[in-house]
């Protein structure tokens, strides 16, 4: 798996946004600085969140652990990781970063660098209460699989928005995270 990783990691490819889909992104559209961290166990499954139902932003939905870059933060990398820690208890020590993808640019104004990395040893989650309401595992067989992904659409402020979509069981893993997920499946895949 880490070898697959890495040479995935090595596959050129263009920056994702949630407007490669739907046209052009509004160019005063701000892109704050943000990490996820894309971290597999050691068994091959990839961490996910399910957000608290109670957040402001993005109640309920699946996501990668992570957020946007704080002033104490050198870089989207270390960002990611700190999110991680508060998220879902993972110690940083114990990811081994092997690089990063191109930044995703979403539709609420960030510049998302997913962080790919792999988890040593096991792993017990503590999810951060008041943020965090599920931590979950996801088969690395599913999210490197691109024909596991599809499109859907729905209507958003007014206008027909097309997304991408990896359901697994009862997760319905979707916008930003099913795209930087789906790309990493199509370099895997190249």
């Amino acid at each position: 798996m880490r070898a697959r990783l890495v040479a995935a990691l090595d596959v050129p490819t263009l920056p994702t946004s949630d407007f490669d889909l739907n046209g052009r992104a509004p160019a005063d559209l701000d892109a704050r600085p943000a990490g996820v961290l894309v971290a597999f166990l050691p068994g091959g499954d990839l961490i996910l969140t399910k957000r608290a139902s109670g957040l402001r932003h993005h109640p309920g939905q699946i996501a990668l652990p992570g957020g946007k870059v704080d002033p104490g933060d050198a870089d989207e990398t270390a960002a990611a990781l700190r999110e991680a820690q508060e998220e879902v208890g993972l110690d940083p020590a114990r990811v081994e970063v092997l690089g990063t993808l191109p930044p995703h640019r979403t539709v609420t104004g960030f510049a998302m660098t997913p962080v790919v990395a792999l988890v040593r040893g096991p792993f017990a989650a503590v999810p951060e209460a008041g943020e965090v309401d599920e931590v979950f595992t996801v088969p690395f067989a599913h999210v490197v699989d691109p024909a596991r992904y599809r499109l859907e659409r729905r209507r958003w402020r007014g206008d027909w928005r097309s997304y991408h979509v990896a359901p697994y069981g009862p997760y319905y893993i979707w916008g930003a995270t099913a795209r930087v997920l789906f790309a990493l499946a199509r370099r895997l895949t190249a």
